[in-house]
């Protein structure tokens, strides 16, 4: 399974980026598709996660700000973050869990800046 990420960049507070991840490969279930963050000397985080079931659970910094979202058919799934705070600088991962052994598959990450 590959995953492709993109829409990082760099934005001022108070601005809107939105990523994408697709998944190719051999993909016979996806079970759950999220975000994770790592910041600088932080340790990485559940940003949000969509379930096959369409439960989302999210972190508490981001709710009200951020919304994932899926295209079932194109196996990609969406973050739109809104109202970037500086605190939300950090790489963002793409992750997948596939299948009944439920693997779990990394994006290579997308560096998301905010500047105050």
């Amino acid at each position: 399974v590959q995953l492709v990420e993109s829409g990082g960049g760099l934005v001022q507070a108070g601005g809107s980026l939105r990523l994408s991840c697709a998944a190719s490969g051999s993909i016979f279930s996806i079970n759950a598709m999220g975000w994770y963050r790592q910041a600088p000397g932080k340790q990485r985080e559940l940003v949000a996660r969509i379930f096959s079931d369409d439960r989302i659970i999210s972190a508490d910094s981001v709710k009200g700000r951020f919304t994932i979202s899926r295209d079932n058919a194109k196996n990609t799934v969406f973050l739109q973050m809104n109202s970037l705070k500086p605190e939300d600088t950090a790489v963002y991962y793409c992750n997948v869990i596939v299948g009944p052994a439920m693997t779990s598959y990394w994006g290579q990450g997308t560096q998301v800046t905010v500047s105050s």
